[in-house]
């Protein structure tokens, strides 16, 4: 039992920081969530976007097509997906971008993945696509002859993350120790933590990513060096702002960080700002971030949806799949889950990425 091991390891080495619990919780290699199941879709905890509708996938093929076209069609290029769930998008990716024979012809297939359970299938999903699929554990072993492609959706959301909380004078970590019941319990570190300097009111929590801006830099820096581009899609906030985003999700309801790790997914709202300013620091060019509506409507949801409903057994789920991943109201990702973009430093403005996006103009909240 995966509890167990991390009382085990705080009894023994001190409370330990969220990061630590997230790394476990997820990723332990006999216990961790995502080696041990497959999670995705209404018998799993959550539903993803490519499992909403194919018109999702196949729009990020689309803009991956395009995007080997602005690089000058190179004879070899390089179709990553960072955390390629089931390989749904994958697979829709593959099946759009055949408009554009001469880039299926010259792309290979890699997939950073980690757990066994999905690599299975992901082999599945995709054994009928035409393309052999290399996988990663890491991004470490992806190609460095050639351009890469990247997509990563709800990638950066599932990385680890640190918390600190404002007490008084000074920022302190929160971390994860035992409570008086011998259940496991958050609390603050009796010590300050050493260059936190920002002000703010008492008990202001403040999350960041280490990890996530770490993966980031060295993408940027092979984008610079490989030319290419990457396109993350995840849950988040455009701007920099304060707040406690973490939380669990199991049979797709909210559930408690703590309780039972390795049974629910535990995710934290992206920093789109500090990944696009690690992009910057690493010589890669940042595009304006969007909305996911504003994007997906740029690149066509609504034109390619009206080109599937005459064949559609029932078109009122194409429209109610459209609302889900565009809309901005109750119910809908389209304004929650945001869109960064980067290249290359050369490279010109990227598929919907051509203007800042209205919707988010002002917005500085989680």
């Amino acid at each position: 039992m995966l509890e167990n091991e991390i009382v085990a390891e705080i009894r023994a080495n001190g409370p330990m920081g969220i990061d630590r619990f997230m790394a476990l919780a997820l990723g332990h290699p006999r216990h961790g969530y995502y080696m041990t199941r497959d999670p995705f879709g209404m018998a799993g905890d959550f539903v993803t976007a490519p499992e909403i509708s194919q018109i999702f996938g196949e729009l990020l093929g689309l803009f991956t097509a395009i995007g080997w076209q602005m690089l000058g069609e190179p004879p070899r290029v390089a179709l990553v997906e960072l955390g390629p769930g089931r390989g749904t998008l994958m697979a829709d990716a593959l099946r759009a971008a055949r408009a554009l024979p001469g880039f299926t012809s010259c792309l290979e297939v890699h997939l950073v993945e980690m757990s066994p359970v999905l690599q299975r299938a992901q082999a599945d999903t995709l054994k009928e696509s035409g393309h052999r699929v290399t996988w990663h554990a890491s991004i470490e072993s992806l190609p460095e002859d050639r351009p890469l492609l990247i997509l990563a959706n709800e990638f950066f959301d599932a990385l680890p993350i640190r918390q600190f909380q404002r007490y008084g004078t000074e920022w302190r970590e929160r971390l994860v120790g035992i409570g008086p019941e011998g259940q496991l319990a958050l609390g603050l570190d009796r010590n300050a933590a050493q260059g936190l300097t920002i002000e703010a009111p008492e008990g202001t929590v403040f999350e960041t990513s280490p990890i996530s801006l770490d993966i980031m830099k060295k993408l940027a820096s092979r984008l610079v060096a490989q030319n290419g581009l990457l396109l993350a899609v995840d849950y988040g906030h455009a701007h920099f702002a304060f707040g406690e985003t973490l939380q669990a999700v199991r049979k797709h309801q909210f559930a408690s960080v703590l309780a039972n790790p390795g049974e629910a997914d535990i995710t934290a709202h992206v920093d789109f700002a500090s990944l696009a300013i690690a992009a910057r620091r690493a010589g890669a060019k940042d595009h304006p971030v969007l909305t996911q509506a504003t994007l997906l409507e740029r690149l066509g949801i609504r034109h390619r949806a009206g080109i599937l409903k005459p064949k559609a057994e029932n078109p009122a789920e194409i429209d109610a799949a459209v609302e889900r991943l565009a809309g901005t109201g109750p119910g809908g990702m389209g304004q929650l889950f945001k869109a960064l973009a980067i290249s290359g430093p050369g490279m010109a403005a990227l598929p919907g990425f051509d203007q800042p996006d209205p919707r988010l103009a002002g917005t500085a909240s989680r």
